[in-house]
């Protein structure tokens, strides 16, 4: 009897399953269906609600984000109405002092010099051009050398056009060379050197120079004019290679490198030595120093600023995105900034070394065969390594 009474439990509770799965298919299956149908929604927003930052540039980002992307303005509520706020002082003189950062950034009293100045002046991206060089994009270059540089810095300068940055022809490559300055004034205890550089520009036709302070900080603004020079005066450019004064650069394996390029990886083309996962240092004693007040996040990857090359194609998508980019202090991190708003990161590539070589391979003219860029070389030593590698004598194994 026992076992009589376990079996048709069993078989009870069997039919009670299927009578179970029976029910909840005939559900589901009548979702949709009829006036009493209720829809399964998502339970959370696609769009996240906007916070406004308490940073300075991040909040300054968000507002070109509102600007030039008016889809995340979509039920932004209390944010949106603030980021209007900002926005009605964008389209005010950008390059008078902006007086409103100092109330807007907390800690704005206490902050360095070149940090108040940088504020002040951040939202200025034109400046008058002081010497320009309408015709030295004559004949498009193949690869144009920009290099930054400051007034007083002419032996750097002349030992370039002697060595690395010599113009013309160069592996049956045409070669042009332009030196970015800006002014460098009193206030920062520089000589008054006007003249000499007026000079200096009209003998060699190679010298671009606009009217801002020509500071550390100021090298953002540095990037931002060349790039639209670019645009008005050298489109044609198949490459750019832009970097320091202070670096000794093998043209000739710059030359070699570009062409063994696809067309693919040519119109993309980014490469330096990059630096990723990195952020802003908060130690006050160090260069690089930025504060809490100014911005917040991880910077994506970029390039160090002695030098980077790319493609010209690259260069004009670039100036259209610095637009849409705040200006940041350190312009490397803002050229990773421009790269990252294409959706494009930079590509670390060995033979650009700007944190030097050993030292026991410094004297020897074959460590620097395949290499691209080595920071810093003094004006001889640049004359000196470009000799070493345009001797047909030289071999290396």
């Amino acid at each position: 009897m026992a076992r009589l009474k376990m079996k048709v439990l069993g078989v009870m509770m069997m039919v009670n399953f299927f009578i179970f799965i029976l029910v909840e298919v005939s559900r589901i299956s009548g979702q949709g269906k009829g006036t009493n149908a209720r829809p399964r929604v998502p339970d959370k927003p696609f769009w996240k609600k906007s916070v406004v930052s308490e940073a300075y540039w991040n909040r300054e980002q968000q507002m070109l984000d509102y600007v030039h992307n008016p889809i995340l303005a979509s039920g932004n509520g209390s944010a949106l109405q603030v980021l209007d706020g900002l926005n009605d002082t964008l389209h005010a003189n950008a390059c008078e002092p902006n007086l409103g950062v100092m109330t807007q950034v907390k800690d704005y009293n206490s902050l360095p010099a070149r940090f108040k100045d940088f504020l002040l002046y951040m939202r200025c991206r034109s400046y008058p051009m002081v010497v320009d060089q309408p015709g030295v994009c004559r004949e498009q270059p193949y690869l144009l050398l920009a290099v930054k540089s400051l007034s007083p810095h002419f032996d750097r300068r002349q030992a370039i056009r002697e060595s690395w940055g010599r113009a013309g022809r160069l592996a049956n490559r045409t070669v042009a060379t332009v030196f970015l300055l800006g002014n460098a004034t009193a206030a920062d205890h520089f000589p008054d050197l006007s003249e000499m550089l007026r000079f200096e520009a009209a003998r060699h036709g190679d010298v671009l120079q606009w009217d801002y302070r020509d500071t550390f900080f100021n090298l953002t603004v540095k990037e931002v004019l060349f790039l639209d020079w670019l645009r008005r005066r050298c489109p044609g450019a198949a490459f750019v290679f832009k970097g320091d004064d202070d670096v000794f650069v093998n043209t000739r394996r710059i030359l070699e490198f570009l062409r063994g390029l696809s067309p693919a990886r040519a119109r993309d083309l980014f490469v330096g030595d990059v630096i990723t996962r990195a952020g802003p240092h908060r130690n006050k004693k160090l260069k690089y120093f930025i504060p809490e007040s100014l911005f917040v996040g991880q910077y994506p990857p970029y390039a160090g600023g002695g030098g980077f090359l790319y493609s010209g194609d690259l260069a004009l998508r670039l100036q259209a995105a610095a637009h849409k980019v705040a200006l940041y202090p350190i312009d490397d991190v803002y050229t990773g900034m421009c790269l990252r708003t294409l959706g494009l990161v930079p590509e670390k590539h060995k033979g650009f070394r700007t944190f030097d070589i050993e030292e026991k391979y410094r004297a020897n003219p074959c460590a620097y065969k395949s290499l691209m860029l080595v920071h810093s070389r003094t004006p001889q030593d640049m004359i000196k390594i470009w000799g070493w590698l345009g001797d047909p004598a030289l071999s290396c194994q």
